[in-house]
């Protein structure tokens, strides 16, 4: 029988827990002193462009939902996007610095994906062309939507998208334990309704390009670290089309979810390789559903 040829490292999980836990908590408690020192209170504020507590917020949030991002391929910009606007920043503010960072995670992730032995970039092609096709489709998808959005209805399209991610979650959880057939053109199909949706409603990437490739025959593991390959390249596109527009970035904002959402990669590719591909999934199935289901109510 011949030898996978996927790269596996030794990874001591617990040095790696260990060195990550340090540094979260001694970013935590840096804030903490800064809000509590007398008279740091107020420069503090000034020089970070938010209150202290607002950013040790942002981290920790986009600590935990990049971890769900990373681990499981979803759930990054379709839960950070509504708890930042509930928190009284306006879109302009979020959506060029959740790109700027997905897009800074994206490529962290693959390159950890790669170096857990999660997925190999460098040897496996059918990895890597699964990995260029969602980020290649990404401009046309959104020069699609931005055509489109005049003439069709937004809320029958995202009732079709909903449904569709929704189905693919029921597939998923019927077929944890089968070895479902490689189809690239079903991959190229989910790509570009994947790369549609981004471009229109700027979330739901995730859950249709990783649930798609599990739908699609390709492993689960493999599915989540290709899916942060692909939605690094759409971020970028993303994030130059602002910038060509002539918007700025909210620094006060990208900083801090960029640093929770990196710290968030080295253990959420360590779960990825820890977990049995069954679990994983299941695990995928399941956020696939919650996220299906909570855009349909949303919409409803």
């Amino acid at each position: 029988m011949p030898k996978s040829t996927t790269l596996v490292f030794d990874v001591p999980y617990s040095r790696r827990l260990r060195l990550w836990v340090t540094v979260v908590l001694l970013i935590v408690v840096m804030l903490n002193i800064l809000h509590f020192m007398p008279g740091w209170k107020v420069p503090a504020s000034e020089t970070l462009g938010l209150p202290v507590f607002t950013v040790l917020a942002i981290f920790l949030a986009a600590l935990a939902c990049e971890y769900m991002d990373s681990s499981m391929g979803m759930g990054y910009g379709t839960t950070l996007t509504p708890l930042l606007m509930l928190s009284g920043f306006e879109p302009l503010q979020i959506v060029p610095a959740v790109l700027l960072s997905e897009l800074m995670t994206g490529i962290s992730a693959g390159l950890l994906h790669q170096r857990d032995g999660n997925v190999d970039f460098l040897r496996d092609i059918r990895a890597r062309n699964t990995a260029l096709l969602p980020g290649s489709l990404s401009g046309v998808g959104a020069l699609s939507a931005v055509w489109l959005a005049v003439t069709i209805s937004k809320f029958w399209l995202g009732i079709g998208i909903s449904l569709i991610i929704l189905s693919m979650g029921v597939i998923i959880l019927l077929t944890r334990n089968r070895q479902i057939p490689y189809r690239a053109g079903s991959i190229a199909t989910v790509g570009a309704v994947a790369a549609f949706n981004k471009g229109l409603s700027g979330g739901g990437y995730g859950p249709l390009v990783t649930a798609g490739q599990i739908v699609s025959g390709l492993p689960a593991k493999h599915a989540v670290a290709v899916t942060s390959v692909a939605e690094s390249l759409t971020c970028l596109i993303g994030v130059l089309g602002y910038l060509a527009l002539g918007k700025s970035i909210a620094w006060e904002l990208a900083l801090p979810l960029s640093f929770g959402a990196l710290l968030s990669v080295p253990m959420a590719t360590l779960t990825v390789r820890r977990a049995s591909e069954a679990r994983l999934r299941g695990a995928v199935g399941v956020v696939t559903l919650i996220l299906g289901g909570i855009a349909l109510l949303k919409l409803l």
